[in-house]
């Protein structure tokens, strides 16, 4: 499958993870992380969660959004993509 688009290694279950227009091969999660999730506007950190979304940018927490000076608007649990709802949300059945 080749080399991991990070760090190059070619060792160990290799896997891709497509994102839109952008394909990446990877090692691990750490790697995939590093390159496909958005970094937040205010402190640079990977953004692994629901984000803080406002017109000026992306946050990973209130604080970011609020230190940055930015109207917030928390993302909602209807909009995800998980495959599987957590126990006691709707949207599942069990």
């Amino acid at each position: 499958m080749g080399a991991c688009d990070v760090c190059g290694s070619s060792e160990g279950r290799m896997f891709t993870v497509s994102m839109g227009n952008q394909t990446g091969t990877f090692d691990s999660f750490e790697c995939a992380i590093h390159m496909m999730a958005p970094a937040c506007e205010h402190c640079g950190c990977r953004i692994l969660g629901h984000p803080v979304e406002s017109q000026a940018g992306i946050y990973c927490c209130l604080h970011c959004a609020k230190e940055a000076g930015n109207p917030h608007q928390a993302a909602h649990a209807e909009h995800t993509t998980v495959a599987v709802p957590a126990e006691g949300t709707s949207g599942g059945q069990r």
